[in-house]
């Protein structure tokens, strides 16, 4: 991603099941809108015991917009057959914070490497092209930390700015964490900075 885009694409929500057909063997394709791992497990266990039958549940994910983890599994199909086609198509559609599954039954019928690879492709492009694709904004997290008599000049600014307060913690010391666009991020910094008394510093 280069360093002045501040936008990513994913899903809103998870597709519809979709199925894709080749001889036989039927290739159900879904995809989910994920955050970390643990959204993995949770949808293909769900998967797993819904397709109890099927032979092969294989699946791509990508996580992060700066920095991005994906995996491809092709879970005993052969090598880079299934899971890296899958992975392909998030490329392909550019989106991120995404899992696609393809769920195959063998039909009695073997595909070959070339036909697998098609199979699968397809039936990932299908969940993608059936899911609605929206634009996010990257947004960089900051913990404010100042003393009570300077809420108002705090406030001042996050209005001004439009700022989103994700937390907020009001006592006599005040903390609270405020989010704001990638690209609005080095201003937001500098502005509290320079502000008396104000404590400012980046949160993951």
């Amino acid at each position: 991603m280069n360093e002045s885009k501040d936008t990513y694409k994913t899903i809103l929500e998870p597709s519809e099941e979709v199925l894709f057909k080749e001889k036989n063997s039927k290739f159900f394709g879904y995809a989910f809108p994920i955050l970390n791992e643990e959204d993995v497990k949770v949808h293909l266990e769900q998967l797993k015991k819904q397709h109890f039958s099927a032979r092969h549940w294989c699946y791509a994910y990508q996580i992060g917009t700066e920095k991005i983890t994906f995996r491809a599994n092709d879970d005993g199909e052969p090598n880079n057959s299934a899971g890296m086609p899958i992975y392909g198509q998030i490329q392909s559609f550019e989106v991120t914070n995404i899992l696609i599954v393809v769920v195959r039954y063998f039909g009695g019928v073997k595909l070959g490497v070339g036909g697998l690879i098609s199979a699968y492709k397809t039936a990932a492009q299908m969940s993608l092209e059936n899911a609605q694709i929206i634009e996010k904004t990257i947004d960089v997290n900051f913990q404010l930390t100042f003393d009570y008599k300077n809420m108002n000049k705090v406030m001042r600014v996050i209005k001004e700015k439009n700022l989103e307060i994700v937390y907020q913690k009001m006592e006599m010391n005040c903390e609270l964490i405020i989010s704001t666009r990638k690209k609005n991020a080095e201003t937001t910094f500098d502005i509290f900075s320079n502000l008396f008394e104000i404590k400012i510093e980046k949160v993951d």
